[in-house]
């Protein structure tokens, strides 16, 4: 039904982005005439029905009948119209009309029909032969001439396709959408150009006052809703997007329409080549996956992400991953004081600080190898560069491999991401954010939950943080090499609460019983470490992301493997990921789980066909698509937002804060504790201890999970 969607978008026939004043939309012209044809055929239809009663004589039907059906034809013409508009049968698109599109019309035909019968009991009861033929006549005649159009479309681009595949030669017909300055450059490269084996047919532009014209001896033929006749009638195998300045909503239609055509696609990247006289063949591109997102590309406020990260000194953690690497580059072009990379994957990291290096010479740049699990290799990172902002990132991602090595999982994200907060809390960092993912609600996998552990950690840091109660931490695995440096610490903290309860101040969290409540405080001049976490779905490309997965298998020549037909995951691309991630970091007061809205999920099933077509081939034809089934903890659908979260807003619209369920932070440091040594100790039964800090989390339990 998107296609149908977009379609009827494209027949619009919208002006270009000059804004001119539009006249009639194709669709209107079309349904002007289908309105025409709907007023002839419901009349007729009923007047046949009469006319077969009396044996097709006119003069034998009864003078009483033909002045009750002239009475009452205004009245039921103008209602049928009126139920055919309210059930979309003037603005649907019949190219692709399918079985929804016959169910309005069937129960256009029955509502009509009811009120045919009830009307002319009023003025003249008709021969029953009038109401059967009449009806069945009017659905036949509203159906024909809507599916008749469908199958006259299929049967026109199946015959073009015969006649291109009977008529192929090695140079290919191109089609340029866009005649504005960027297309008129280009059909004039194309034409003198010796480095592409192909001629410009046609050109493609909503503008109608340019429509008819020629650009280098090239016809411009019309707007969008030309595309699929334009590419039948001039046989086009390529078609080139040369609008560099077209709104996100706008490119993403056009471009969905020429994906239709089953044409290769490639696309002028931006405006700047234009400003700057670029405009030339090198600068196109293939279509990629991002362009074709249902949505338009996510704004965030810049100057305020540039204000919050200039002058300070911010630490990644996993700064070689997909989210981690992008968080460096967005963090490097807001002039930092220093960017610390810190990951244990050594080639990963050397690869984005190559990278930094060259796109910013002036970047105060230190790349760091450790892991999150090394208390001591921490404690003296953040020791010696005392950073102001945390990007925890580092994490065990991938669903199946984690439900193979749940002990890992727990050790890596959780106690890693323990460890981090600890040191960061201990060496006076101001704000540390934590990566986390929707796989943490509602888990089915331990990845997930582990997530979700690590979002409780953040919460019970910050309540910590605030109280300056450090002595209701536990002392993990590694944390005992310090176990007399911290225990002084921990006495100090000790003292600092009771004297303050002695003071009457905040009796309520620093009381004996030493019981604190994971909630935010509107207190940005705290002193003392903000933790927050943000928490969103997939990203296109990353290393687990399903995209590099497809193109290998098409560039293998498939089979693309899809886990099942109804799987459907929340998707953005890294840079809006991360500039969110980066936004909510200024939104932060101290204990929020921000939740990103990532717009409308999207079937995999789909994004697979996507990928396929704009490979240039055909899926179930040229390329197979598998079903392999749901994988060892794998969901149809993830949750952003648990159900008893109450999600309240923010600045920017895609940015919500969560409220998830608290756990009181005594208890939570006993069973964190508890966690750390069945880990450690290589427990088998890890998802049982899990269980009773994450009671959301569900698994089946398997041979290999027992083993």
């Amino acid at each position: 039904m998107r296609e149908k969607e977009l379609k009827k978008r494209a027949e619009r026939g919208e002006n270009d982005v000059k804004g001119k004043e539009k006249r009639f939309e194709h669709w209107q012209i079309i349904a002007a005439y289908l309105v025409i044809y709907d007023i002839f055929a419901v009349n007729f239809s009923y007047f046949l029905g009469l006319l077969l009663r009396f044996d097709f004589s006119f003069t034998k039907i009864p003078t009483e009948y033909i002045h009750a059906m002239l009475r009452f034809a205004p009245i039921y013409t103008v209602f049928c119209l009126a139920v055919f508009w309210v059930l979309k049968l003037y603005n649907s698109l019949w190219a692709f009309a399918s079985y929804t599109e016959l169910n309005h019309i069937l129960l256009a035909s029955i509502i009509t029909t009811l009120f045919n019968v009830g009307i002319t009991m009023l003025c003249k009861r008709m021969p029953a032969s009038y109401y059967i033929v009449g009806a069945v006549m009017q659905f036949c005649l509203i159906t024909g001439i809507r599916f008749g159009y469908r199958y006259i479309t299929l049967e026109r681009t199946r015959m073009a396709q015969v006649r291109k595949e009977q008529n192929h030669t090695n140079g290919r017909n191109i089609m340029v959408i866009g005649a504005g300055d960027a297309g008129k450059n280009l059909v004039r490269e194309l034409k003198t150009s010796r480095r592409i084996n192909g001629t410009p047919q046609c050109i493609i532009d909503d503008n109608r006052n340019k429509w008819g014209r020629n650009i280098e001896d090239v016809p411009i033929v019309g707007g969008r809703a030309s595309i699929f006749s334009a590419v039948e009638k001039y046989q086009i195998s390529t078609i080139l997007f040369a609008i560099p300045t077209a709104s996100a909503e706008a490119k993403r239609e056009i471009l969905n329409l020429c994906k239709e055509t089953k044409c290769e696609l490639k696309i002028l990247p931006g405006a700047y080549q234009f400003v700057q006289g670029e405009v030339s063949l090198a600068q196109i591109k293939d279509v990629t996956v991002e362009d074709l997102l249902g949505r338009d590309t996510i704004q965030v406020d810049m100057e305020q992400i540039f204000q919050y990260i200039k002058g300070k000194t911010i630490l990644v953690t996993g700064g070689g991953g997909s989210i981690g690497s992008e968080l460096c580059r967005q963090i490097a072009s807001h002039e930092p004081k220093q960017l610390i990379l810190f990951d244990i994957y050594e080639n990963n990291a050397y690869a984005i600080e190559q990278e930094l290096r060259r796109n910013h010479s002036e970047l105060n740049l230190v790349t760091l190898i450790g892991s999150v699990r090394d208390s001591r290799r921490l404690n003296q990172v953040f020791k010696k560069y005392k950073p102001d902002i945390v990007y925890h990132a580092a994490a065990h991602k991938h669903v199946p491999l984690m439900e193979t090595s749940p002990n890992e999982a727990i050790k890596n994200n959780v106690i890693g991401t323990y460890k981090t907060a600890y040191a960061a809390m201990q060496n006076g960092v101001k704000r540390f954010v934590l990566i986390s993912t929707d796989k943490a609600v509602n888990s089915t996998n331990i990845m997930g939950a582990s997530k979700r552990l690590c979002e409780m950690v953040i919460q019970s840091m910050d309540a910590v943080s605030k109280s300056g109660r450090m002595d209701l931490l536990p002392l993990l695995h590694g944390h005992r090499d310090n176990a007399e440096e911290l225990a002084k610490q921990a006495e100090i903290c000790l003292k600092k609460a009771e004297k303050e309860q002695t003071d009457g101040k905040d009796s309520e969290t620093m009381g004996n019983t030493a019981r604190l409540k994971i909630e935010s405080i509107k207190n940005r001049e705290r002193t003392g470490t903000q933790f927050v976490a943000v928490r969103f779905g997939n990203v296109l490309g990353s290393n687990g992301s399903v995209i590099p997965l497809f193109k290998k298998q098409i560039e293998a020549g498939g089979p693309v493997t899809v886990t099942h037909p109804d799987i459907i995951r929340y998707f953005m691309t890294i840079p809006e990921a991360v500039s969110l991630v980066l936004q909510a970091g200024t939104f932060a007061w101290g204990g929020e789980i921000f939740v990103l809205d990532m717009g409308e999920p999207v079937k995999i099933l789909d994004l697979a066909k996507n990928m396929i077509r704009l490979s240039g081939l055909t899926p179930g034809e040229d390329i197979e698509i598998q079903f392999t089934g749901l994988r060892p903890g794998e969901k149809l659908y993830e949750e952003l937002l648990i159900d008893e979260e109450n999600k309240k807003e923010t600045k920017n619209k895609r940015i919500f804060i969560g409220s998830p369920r608290m756990m009181e932070t005594e208890q939570f440091s006993e069973l964190i504790a508890e966690l750390d040594h069945a880990a450690f100790s290589e427990d088998p039964n890890i998802r049982e201890v899990v269980k009773r800090l994450v009671p959301e989390y569900t698994y089946k339990q398997t041979n290999q999970q027992t083993k």
